[in-house]
């Protein structure tokens, strides 16, 4: 019987087990790997004499990479607290509580950088003085720290106490119990025991990236006034559906309320593209709420992030934890406004309050609201809210001890029961989540009962409802078409100095529906139509390649081969519902002709075909912002054997030759056409001493490194370049 035994698990996820050893290490740890194991059948609820508990990993392997194809690669909180508490490894008297931690293996680097983001969300800002810089009054500050103690058992205490750390560097290190690893190449490692060994290969090979532990069904969403679509009634533990999360739509504008795990997922099933977010509304940073942040960095458009200071402050330290970036800057990622906490915030006429909700990081529930005839129509979200009981059980008087004030016990009681037309409730029970019982007679016009992997019970099902992935809440009806604004929008950006005129000729036009995995286009067939891209996501395919590239709101499908009246060189595919203007084709000629555009579309387009085919700009950037580019761009010779480095404020991208990149410590990396180098991606130093010699004849287009990293999706890949050659595993 073989020792060791490896499963693969979902792409870039593997489950090796040494039974003898009592070693269970899961190896890669993106977002929701708990729920590929509990699917799996690796993690099973089971009794072991009066206690209920699971089984499930006792060791974590990390990816040596931070970042994979633009995906967090290592995201270790739910593992770990499924070791600590379901498991029942921390839990005093339990019978899995043998003294024995948790171990985390890898670089050190994504070691060190785990156990820093965990502590940030067990705790998120740490002392008064953290709390005072984020904006709290030290009034506030003394008693958040108390509440935080509270749930903290009385003290703050450092991942060291909690996990054991396993560096995995040049030489082969023991894991537990005789169990070795050793790591053969990036990514790529070996585990052995008792003359046994098994490889693990971390590294997503070509067309693979994380996958979402379920499938959703897919949606239009109506378009709505002011309306409220469900996204998620689930937790960080439920296998069938994403986490708690809500859509407000407000003038035709889209607003998340936080990005759980496979936000993309979500939004590509809901028909909606990544550049139709105009906000997301954060209340705080545990990673069922706060993972899929950077996915919604994949456009070339900051994405509006609303939160108070406080939330965002320990959401900026997380994000900086997770990728051991201290100086990461979350303001080049987001559009960054404050909220003020307790007061109703206006955003061009949608308005939101905070308010504080105890939990063990710094969490707001939300309420919106919009005037309307007749009053008011509000929608509450109240994810990760305390119960009753907990609540009371805090209740302290003494300001020095940890707990909460009978003031603040009944304001927050007096601010969870308050109604609203729709109300979304978090009651997952246990110490830091709320019980449905709590809202019976609650007066609110539809309650929603949600945060939970469980069906509800009868009890429930008497205080509340359920919300179905896609279905909502219409607050207001849409009486104009959002979607129209949209196209007058985006034809004023392709073409700003044409009169108004013959841009009303082309909206005339019928917006049409495909449905999810229709073949829009089809490479190698003549195309009739051009089509503006308006809502959802278009994979854009190309012959040889295993995977596509996505697309959004605002791109020309088909407008080369309308003009030329040549077959399409690609095919579009449908991910979700997309709907986009139709544009005939000799009505777009037509338009184009008798504004002398010709020369100039071609031109543009096919130097914007060459930005479009490299990895940094492939996806998520419209042809707008590509024109744009290839105006501010300048081709550049380099002779063979030249050695170059460009300054921070300039990107290279190899556009034919090759050139070797000489990296610090001897390291080298050839660079073929379409490559890059250069552009400051972090701070500090852009190219950690590096250069380039130029090993044949080489023409390069040369970008303004700030408008390029201007673009939060290019930006995110230059860190991940970065990263990758000059950070992980150096």
């Amino acid at each position: 019987m073989a020792g060791i035994r490896k499963i693969a698990v979902s792409p870039g996820v593997f489950w090796v087990e040494v039974p003898a050893a009592d070693v269970r290490l899961l190896c890669g740890c993106p977002m929701d790997a708990v729920k590929h194991l509990k699917k799996r059948g690796l993690i099973l609820g089971v009794e072991m004499g009066e206690v209920k508990c699971e089984t499930g990993p006792n060791a974590i392997l990390f990816s040596d990479l931070a970042i994979q194809d633009g995906r967090i690669c290592n995201s270790a909180e739910f593992p770990v607290l499924q070791m600590l508490y379901l498991q029942g490894m921390l839990i005093p008297g339990h019978v899995n509580n043998t003294g024995a931690l948790p171990v985390l293996v890898g670089a050190r680097q994504q070691v060190d950088a785990q156990m820093d983001y965990i502590f940030r969300g067990n705790y998120g800002l740490i002392s008064v003085e953290e709390l005072m810089a984020a904006g709290a009054s030290a009034e506030l500050a003394s008693e958040l720290m108390r509440m935080k103690l509270a749930f903290a058992f009385g003290s703050i205490r450092p991942s060291e106490e909690l996990l054991r750390p396993v560096y995995v560097e040049d030489a082969a290190v023991e894991v537990m119990n005789g169990v070795g690893i050793e790591r053969l190449a990036l990514n790529r490692f070996r585990v052995t025991y008792q003359g046994e060994q098994v490889e693990v290969d971390l590294m997503l090979g070509e067309g693979e990236r994380y996958e979402a532990p379920y499938r959703l069904e897919k949606h239009l969403i109506q378009r709505d006034y002011f309306s409220v679509v469900h996204s998620g009634d689930g937790d960080g533990w439920d296998v069938n559906r994403p986490a708690m999360g809500s859509i407000v739509q407000y003038q035709g504008r889209i607003y998340l309320i936080d990005a759980g795990p496979n936000i993309q997922t979500s939004l590509d099933a809901l028909g909606i593209g990544i550049n139709e977010i105009e906000g997301v509304f954060s209340t705080h940073c545990h990673d069922d709420h706060f993972a899929g942040l950077t996915q919604l960095i994949r456009s070339d458009k900051r994405v509006k992030y609303y939160a108070v200071p406080l939330v965002r402050a320990s959401v900026e330290k997380k994000l900086a934890a997770v990728l051991g970036a201290p100086e990461l800057e979350f303001s080049d990622l987001f559009e960054i406004h404050d909220l003020k906490l307790d007061e109703w915030n206006e955003i061009e006429g949608l308005e939101v309050l905070p308010f504080l909700s105890p939990h063990p990081v710094e969490t707001t529930c939300l309420r919106f609201r919009v005037f309307w005839e007749g009053g008011y129509r509000s929608y509450a979200h109240l994810a990760d809210i305390a119960s009753v009981d907990v609540l009371q059980g805090m209740v302290s008087e003494d300001a020095g001890a940890p707990g909460i004030s009978a003031e603040r016990c009944e304001r927050t009681r007096r601010e969870y029961a308050e109604p609203a037309d729709v109300k979304k409730i978090d009651i997952g029970g246990g110490a830091i989540h709320g019980r449905a019982a709590d809202f019976r007679g609650d007066t609110s016009g539809h309650l929603i009962l949600a945060h939970t992997e469980r069906e509800l019970d009868e009890a429930e099902r008497s205080i509340g409802s359920g919300a179905p992935f896609g279905t909502f809440d219409v607050l207001i009806p849409a009486v104009t078409d959002p979607l129209r604004r949209k196209v007058f929008e985006y034809l004023r950006n392709y073409f700003p100095g044409i009169p108004l005129h013959p841009l009303r000729h082309l909206m005339n036009n019928r917006i049409v529906i495909y449905n999810p995995e229709t073949l829009i286009l089809k490479q190698g067939e003549p195309v009739g139509d051009v089509l503006l891209l308006l809502s959802g996501n278009v994979e854009m395919l190309r012959s040889g390649k295993k995977r596509g590239h996505s697309l959004f709101g605002g791109a020309l499908l088909g407008e080369m081969a309308v003009l030329t009246q040549k077959p399409s060189e690609v095919s579009y595919r449908a991910v979700g519902f997309v709907q986009a203007l139709r544009l005939p084709g000799d009505l777009y000629r037509d338009f184009v002709e008798r504004n002398d555009l010709y020369a100039s579309i071609v031109r543009n387009r096919q130097e914007s075909n060459f930005l479009r085919g490299t990895w940094l700009f492939e996806e998520g950037v419209s042809s707008v912002v590509l024109n744009r580019l290839v105006q501010s761009a300048d081709v550049r010779g380099f002779e063979a054997d030249k050695v170059f480095t460009p300054p921070d404020t300039e990107l290279l991208l190899i556009q034919t030759g090759r050139a070797l990149l000489l990296k610090p410590r001897g390291r080298t990396e050839e660079l073929g056409v379409g490559d890059h180098f250069g552009a400051r991606a972090l701070g500090g130093e852009a190219h950690r001493g590096s250069t380039l010699r130029f090993l044949e004849n080489t023409l390069a287009y040369v970008l303004p490194g700030a408008l390029a990293g201007s673009l939060p999706i290019v930006r995110w890949k230059l860190i991940e370049t970065y990263r990758r050659r000059y950070i992980d595993v150096h």
